[in-house]
């Protein structure tokens, strides 16, 4: 009789505890650096839910390591709604390039809703004699390992979806890693590299300057913000893919508090504002499923570990 009270207590204690989630201020962690895309939303998203849930949303900066510590924090911390993060396009393709992870990349996290979605941009200097995704391919044929891309380092989703053109088109584009979008941009106009890929989220404002012209995107349809920009798929139809961030708890929080987090982030995201904000790094606002999020990420993580493995690229 006394265990029965006792485990009667203890669930009668959780579930009280899920319906008056949230009762005290929430963490939400950036595992990026200030000012990145990742910060950006964070911060939106961060003043709309403490609008929306009556708690303060506290963010906690725990940058490094490509995202793996802000990561790695909430992947480890209690299941009960209060530690959050946004996690990226790129957390899949961790999965092929890290040697060893902190964490599992589906099961240690408690996925809630995808956010927004913005493509990869294959693009070149505006006076570039290569016109198409098609003129690159032609141009990669006749002078194999000649023709260079950018990315913004080995393993970023930009080398990756580089060496995935090069899987798909039969060619052999030489990689030419930098530390940043900035250098990267430097040496394309600078005409020591041919072209770079890079996401919407920093091309879209240099092709709006004038100092880029977009071959294509990488989404499956044409972007709503530059709707004569083809897509790669209309040349190469095995390849879409999106960037996204998402939101993520700890593993084993309760379904009720992640079903409240889903309704939360829906509503936000559908907003006219929300829209706006995200148009301004050319996102398009994407709220998902908690299963749908980790569809995503499993089929990406598939992707990219094939990629990898045809192309021979070492893991860091």
């Amino acid at each position: 009789m006394v265990m029965t009270i006792g485990v009667t207590s203890c669930l009668s204690q959780s579930v009280n505890a899920q319906s008056d989630y949230p009762n005290r201020p929430i963490r939400f962690v950036v595992s990026f650096a200030p000012g990145s895309s990742t910060d950006i939303v964070t911060r939106l998203l961060a003043q709309k839910l403490t609008e929306r849930l009556g708690q303060p949303i506290v963010i906690d900066i725990k940058a490094g390591a490509g995202g793996l510590i802000g990561n790695d924090f909430v992947a480890k911390s209690p299941p009960d709604g209060y530690n959050m993060v946004l996690l990226t396009g790129g957390h899949p393709s961790s999965v092929a390039m890290v040697k060893k992870l902190p964490y599992d990349p589906v099961k240690d996290f408690g996925m809630v809703s995808t956010i927004v979605t913005y493509p990869m941009v294959v693009s070149v200097a505006k006076d570039s004699p290569i016109k198409s995704i098609p003129d690159l391919i032609a141009l990669a044929k006749s002078h194999p390992n000649q023709v260079s891309f950018s990315s913004s380092g080995v393993g970023s989703l930009h080398h990756l979806l580089g060496e995935w053109i090069n899987i798909e088109a039969g060619i052999d584009m030489l990689h030419i890693p930098f530390k940043g979008s900035s250098q990267s941009i430097t040496e394309l106009l600078g005409g020591r590299v041919d072209v770079m890929v890079d996401t919407a989220t920093f091309t879209f404002g240099q092709i709006k300057g004038g100092k880029l012209r977009a071959l294509a995107v990488s989404s499956e349809n044409r972007s709503p913000f530059f709707p004569d920009v083809p897509t790669v798929k209309e040349t190469l139809p095995a390849i879409e893919f999106s960037s996204w961030l998402g939101v993520v708890v700890a593993p084993g929080t309760p379904r009720p508090i992640v079903d409240k987090l889903n309704k939360e982030l829906r509503a936000i995201v559908a907003t006219e504002e929300i829209k706006q904000k995200f148009s301004e790094f050319g996102g398009i606002p994407l709220a998902s499923s908690p299963e749908e999020m980790r569809d995503r990420i499993e089929r990406e993580i598939d992707r990219w570990k094939r990629v990898v493995e045809i192309k021979h690229i070492e893991k860091q």
